[in-house]
């Protein structure tokens, strides 16, 4: 009986949040399909060629990863800022605040929701990816893995924006002026050792950095990071997001007026 308690709250918000993007797909999942695409096609094929390898790969081979967990970051962020800035614009928010709901029931619904639209597009680029590319995949254990500590962070950082957010252009900021520089200098298209020794240990600072070199790892292999440093840094920023997000809602930051 208590474990209906949390399960069907929990269910309720993630079928809404599934049912909300997959009802628009051609807006949520079609468009990064044609963004990666245009990558793969660009990069990959126009510019890969004159390239060549890097680390020991095809160009195309080793940008795939990057391309691939840019799409999951991307959505799994999108999904739950508008959603949950949305609940707070409409004023429905408060309904569920009131409701015997623990708060993590509530976070891990959302998260959830923002997780199922960031791994969907994920897969759907990287059925897409195999147009242009044969990958064989070095491990699958850690390439899931990251991709799904990658899509739970970004739906946590998405949540948090949205509790603060005054307006559907405060839900913009971030992605635009944060989230955008960290991914393109996050080891997407190049090795972060072709970088001046300065730089490399500057770009040391970007988190996204390694998510991405985890991933490469479990796709191809090759990484620029350790791959258990990489993992613990991605778990500490979910915890502390988490707690992060945990005690807005205990406190109602951005919520109760």
């Amino acid at each position: 009986m208590r474990r209906d308690i949390y399960w069907i709250p929990f269910k309720t918000i993630l079928i809404k949040e599934f049912l909300r993007f997959i009802r628009i797909w051609p807006q949520t999942i079609l468009p990064p399909a044609i963004t990666m695409t245009l990558y793969f096609v660009i990069f990959g094929q126009l510019i890969g060629e004159r390239i060549g390898k890097m680390d020991g790969f095809d160009y195309v081979d080793f940008i795939v990863p990057g391309l691939v967990l840019m799409a999951v970051i991307t959505n799994s962020y999108a999904n739950v800022v508008s959603s949950f800035y949305q609940a707070k614009f409409m004023h429905h928010v408060e309904e569920i605040l009131i409701s015997p709901v623990p708060n993590w029931i509530i976070l891990a619904g959302y998260v959830s929701g923002g997780v199922a639209r960031g791994m969907l597009v994920g897969i759907v680029v990287t059925v897409i990816s195999m147009l242009f590319t044969d990958l064989s995949i070095h491990s699958y254990m850690i390439a899931i893995a990251v991709f799904f500590l990658t899509s739970v962070l970004f739906s946590l950082t998405g949540f948090i924006n949205a509790v603060y957010a005054n307006s559907f252009d405060d839900i913009s900021i971030v992605p635009t002026f944060i989230l955008t520089p960290l991914t393109y200098l996050g080891g997407v298209f190049y090795s972060i050792h072709l970088l001046p020794e300065f730089w490399q240990t500057v770009s040391l600072a970007n988190p996204i950095l390694y998510m991405v070199n985890a991933f490469r790892y479990g796709l191809l292999g090759v990484s620029d990071i350790h791959v258990g440093v990489a993992f613990a840094i991605i778990v500490a920023f979910i915890a502390a997001l988490t707690a992060a997000s945990l005690y807005l809602l205990r406190k109602g930051v951005g919520l109760k007026s």
